[in-house]
């Protein structure tokens, strides 16, 4: 990089692109246009290229000015986060690790496959739940160190991600006592009887199990679809229907929620992946978190 870049040029066009106009730009930095115009048009020179251009009434990113911003997001996450770090690291008491969940996973699977770490004696683990794309940008922004999903990375050169399977489960399905008899007669065509909560598709399992319950023959009467697994689990303890989850979890289903297992269907399985950016350096706990799901553990 030539010694002309500018890194506080490189910040006043990145609050341009984001505010979406000089304008606005220097009304959040309380500054002068002509001042913002000046520092984005010093950036455009030492770099050689234009980052801005106008349509119409309208100032819009060039492609070279799209990469700058993908760019210039990334140092600024970071730069976000060099405090925080740095306080940590004087002290020397802190190993922070910064983890999405998917919202379609197991939770109880999740701490289950975080044991390797959780006895850590210095750990501050933060735990962020969210929809499985948004957290994929979040990890590209460097605002997580990995993200825990149900299912792997789609290949995209863009955010430089490895997927790493933990673990696997069987699906089991468990029924409050009120239908435990009759799922358990004649499963899994049962199952075409009572009434099911499913999963929504935001978790990868349900896609599995539709594709199960097509090729079984069963046309499944489904009383309720939920997002999170906690939640799926609560309506099936007051009765509502017959649910799907990881063999591994039955013994909390039972213990819990009062949930009877009438049936397993071992080609259908629930994975979890570890998401991360690959890098020279690797966290240290996430290096002791691939270690230990190193061939894909069965979690049952």
């Amino acid at each position: 990089m030539s010694q002309s870049f500018n890194y506080r040029h490189l910040f006043y066009f990145w609050v341009v692109a984001k505010e979406g106009g000089i304008a606005r730009a220097a009304e959040r930095l309380d500054m002068a246009v002509q001042t913002i115009s000046a520092q984005v048009r010093e950036l455009e020179k030492s770099l050689g290229v234009s980052l801005l251009r106008t349509e119409g009434r309208n100032l819009v990113l060039t492609d070279a000015g799209v990469a700058a911003l993908h760019e210039a997001d990334h140092i600024f996450a970071l730069g976000e986060l060099l405090p925080v770090r740095v306080r940590e690291a004087a002290t020397g008491q802190t190993l922070r690790l910064n983890l999405g969940i998917s919202d379609g996973i197991a939770k109880l699977a999740v701490h289950r496959l975080l044991t390797p770490v959780l006895d850590e004696p210095h750990l501050r683990l933060l735990c962020h739940e969210g929809e499985f794309q948004p957290l994929l940008g979040e990890l590209a922004l460097h605002k997580l160190d990995a993200v825990l999903a149900d299912r792997a990375a789609p290949p995209n050169p863009a955010l430089r991600t490895t997927s790493q399977l933990l673990g696997t489960s069987a699906i089991a399905w468990y029924a409050p006592p009120l239908w435990a008899e009759a799922a358990a007669s004649n499963f899994p065509h049962s199952l075409a009887v009572v009434p099911l909560l499913l999963p929504t598709d935001h978790a990868a399992m349900r896609a599995r199990i539709d594709h199960w319950l097509e090729r079984e023959r069963i046309r499944p009467r489904i009383a309720g679809e939920f997002e999170d697994s906690a939640l799926l689990s609560t309506f099936a303890a007051t009765g509502m229907g017959v649910m799907p989850a990881p063999v591994s979890l039955g013994e909390h289903l039972a213990k819990t929620h009062g949930l009877v297992q009438v049936g397993t269907t071992p080609d259908v399985q629930e994975q979890f992946h570890l998401i991360y950016s690959a890098r020279k350096v690797m966290h240290p706990l996430l290096t002791r978190l691939l270690e230990a799901g190193q061939g894909g553990t069965l979690l049952n």
